[in-house]
């Protein structure tokens, strides 16, 4: 079974510490994106540390290889557990981010965002493109090359990066959905038992259960439609 990771995508620690409180033991594992972090800094990261929680750091750091480097490491002290970085900055950024990490957090290499289509992508790069998914299997073989431990991919290239880079290396997954949840701004979505069923190793949870009227009990909604079938009435 995948590992949950409830994303805290809220505008102050106060509204994401309240989360955490509402879901109490019901989750460990907790994701710290852009905008959280930005407002709130590495004070929202300790706190959870304090509370015994594992923290998936999303800041998607793209720069300079050295300022990735600086920025690997000031993670690394904080303590998180699962890092991004953008695999556009190039494989020199790649490999020293992942000599920075010393193996005391875990790089996932960013491929293509979970809310780009097919367009959107050929508008980016000014060309027309074949397939998504080779893109995205593309991206994440440049990441393994480099060093990363893992990748974050939608859950429609999830089979694809399993055949090509192995059962080992990561694949963090977001645009998880129950049946019948907005998708809002993904494009590339699944449920939680086909994104698990294709292979990812996470999953990342958003609105699908901080937005449900019963936080916990979605959650836990979607741990049993991840257990083998005849074991969820057990």
């Amino acid at each position: 079974m995948p590992e949950l990771i409830v994303a805290l995508d809220f505008a102050s620690q106060a509204r994401a510490l309240a989360m955490v409180d509402l879901l109490d033991e019901a989750a460990d594992f907790y994701k710290v994106g852009l905008e959280l972090y930005t407002r709130s800094g590495p004070g929202v990261v300790r706190e959870l540390s304090r509370r015994d929680k594992r923290v998936f750091l999303d800041l998607k750091l793209h720069d300079i290889p050295n300022t990735v480097s600086g920025a690997v490491r000031a993670a690394t002290d904080l303590g998180v557990e699962l890092l991004t970085i953008h695999v556009a900055g190039g494989g020199r950024m790649m490999r020293v981010a992942a000599e920075a990490a010393e193996g005391r957090v875990a790089l996932l290499g960013v491929t293509l965002l979970t809310s780009l289509s097919s367009g959107d992508v050929e508008d980016m790069w000014g060309r027309p493109i074949s397939s998504l998914r080779k893109q995205v299997v593309r991206l994440a073989t440049l990441s393994q090359e480099n060093g990363l431990d893992g990748v974050v991919a939608s859950p429609q290239e999830v089979q694809a990066l399993r055949r090509r880079l192995g059962k080992e290396f990561l694949v963090v997954t977001p645009g998880i959905r129950l049946p019948g949840v907005d998708v809002n701004d993904q494009a590339r979505v699944a449920t939680p038992s086909e994104a698990a069923g294709a292979g990812a190793s996470h999953l990342v949870l958003g609105r699908t259960v901080t937005a449900a009227a019963d936080p916990a009990a979605a959650l836990e909604k979607v741990r049993r439609s991840l257990e083998p079938a005849g074991k969820s009435g057990a």
